[in-house]
């Protein structure tokens, strides 16, 4: 398939700049795929589509500060500016990292940083593809406590911020309300419309909530570089899956049920764990699995997922698991009805 076939026009003002208050005041766009047909609700609404039994599955990792805006060092003395953003820690080293550096080109192997005032030190040991860079950090401290006093939110770049609101204006509201497990470097979005009410209403249906953990790293987010997406390839995230959350998820499964996952990393975790029985596994492991049309779901029934980039990975999941045609005329729906956009904007709910 050509990338081009997963386009579609975008006016800039539709890119929601700041959350919602409260949460779940979000609109949510209703994809019903047996009668390939959508419309227009809220999330509010979302328990009402569920019922006694079904299963909803969280991705219940912690974004972590992990951009990072320091100096080079050269001859002793600081240089032009740097901004780090840590993607993931290399096998050999707990304090190596590979980051994605701007501007990308200042720094070459052997080339010195610091971050927070030379509270935190590094060295540039190779660079790597797609232009990231490997540094090995030095610090006197535990590296995690350190980058959690000085480093800022990660947001994506389409959510512009003033220098002087980059500190720690989004760092409550880019979190889910029920994140746990630090280690993700983007949130996963759709989870940032839940509040305890709308626990308390899916429970009062029987619907029982289930946590899995996804790191969302570089590979959520990384461009489609290539024209037949059949070559794209996703860098590796890591995931979990607890024995009791395997085992209410394939309950469900065997009494006919539904499994509803929060956002597309779920999914992906899900997927990934899935075997010839139609289960998903018990276990910590990592995953490249890279969903586009033409891939069978075993696990996944529905799906809650914010709107997504043209020619994204994302967008090609979400296209597989509804059909291309349908979702693209969701979302000109959407974008004629001035849905919000992204990471902060509304939501779909495929059914």
């Amino acid at each position: 398939m050509h990338i081009s076939e997963f386009d579609f026009e975008l006016p800039p003002e539709l890119i929601a700049q700041e959350p919602l208050e409260p949460r779940d005041s979000s609109r949510m766009l209703v994809v019903d795929r047996k009668k390939q047909a959508f419309h227009d609700s809220s999330f509010l609404e979302f328990p009402r589509f569920f019922e006694s039994g079904d299963v909803v599955v969280l991705n219940n990792t912690r974004v972590f500060p992990a951009r990072l805006i320091g100096h080079r060092i050269v001859n002793g003395q600081r240089s032009a500016q740097i901004e780090a953003f840590l993607v993931k820690r290399t096998a050999d080293d707990a304090n190596e990292w590979e980051v994605l550096a701007k501007p990308g080109r200042a720094l070459r192997e052997g080339s010195m940083v610091e971050f927070g005032e030379g509270r935190l030190r590094g060295l540039v040991t190779a660079i790597v593809e797609e232009g990231r860079r490997q540094i090995r950090f030095e610090c006197d401290k535990d590296f995690d406590q350190i980058v959690d006093e000085i480093g800022n939110t990660p947001l994506p770049p389409y959510i512009r911020r003033e220098q002087s609101e980059q500190a720690r204006l989004d760092e409550p509201r880019y979190q889910t309300v029920y994140a746990k497990q630090r280690g993700a470097i983007a949130a996963p979005t759709a989870g940032l419309h839940f509040t305890p009410r709308i626990f308390d209403e899916l429970r009062a249906r029987g619907v029982q909530i289930v946590e899995i953990t996804h790191h969302v790293g570089y590979g959520t987010f990384q461009p489609v570089r290539v024209e037949q997406i059949e070559q794209h390839r996703i860098a590796a995230e890591s995931y979990e899956i607890s024995e009791s959350a395997a085992a209410a998820i394939n309950l469900a499964r065997d009494a006919d049920k539904r499994v509803v996952s929060i956002g597309t990393t779920s999914v992906r975790a899900l997927e990934s764990a899935a075997h010839d029985a139609g289960h998903v596994r018990q276990g910590n492991r990592s995953t490249e699995l890279f969903i586009f049309p033409g891939y069978r779901f075993q696990i996944v029934d529905a799906l809650l997922t914010n709107f997504h980039l043209p020619q994204s990975s994302l967008l090609m999941l979400v296209s597989a698991f509804a059909g291309t045609d349908l979702v693209l005329n969701a979302y000109r729906h959407a974008v004629q009805q001035q849905y919000r956009f992204y990471s902060y904007g509304d939501c779909m709910l495929m059914i």
